[in-house]
């Protein structure tokens, strides 16, 4: 099985290696190096944790220079969020077990 180092995601300091099965997935499947693998995941992960806020106000921008009015940016913009995925809740040691067990 593939493996890669130790290092933090760039996301959450505070957790070491949160993505390695997703990263090893990607290895074994696409045959990227370990490396290119980690940083693919790291920059999707990070992508999607910009405030929706954020997203909304960039978005806003890109559009506007694209040349499309409010109207069409504003439906572009809820569809767009739409389709995004949604990250899980914050979930207990119990609560997890509960879902496990019950």
């Amino acid at each position: 099985m593939a493996r890669h180092s130790g290092r933090r995601t760039t996301i959450g300091d505070d957790v070491v290696d949160q993505h390695r099965d997703l990263v090893d997935h990607l290895v074994r499947t696409t045959h990227l190096p370990s490396g290119v693998a980690r940083r693919v995941v790291d920059d999707v992960v990070a992508y999607f944790a910009e405030p929706v806020e954020t997203v909304i106000r960039r978005r806003h921008r890109e559009l506007q220079a694209a040349g499309l009015a409010n109207p069409a940016i504003f439906d572009r913009i809820a569809a767009e969020l739409a389709a995004r995925p949604v990250a899980a809740p914050s979930l207990t040691p119990r609560q997890i077990r509960r879902v496990i067990y019950g």
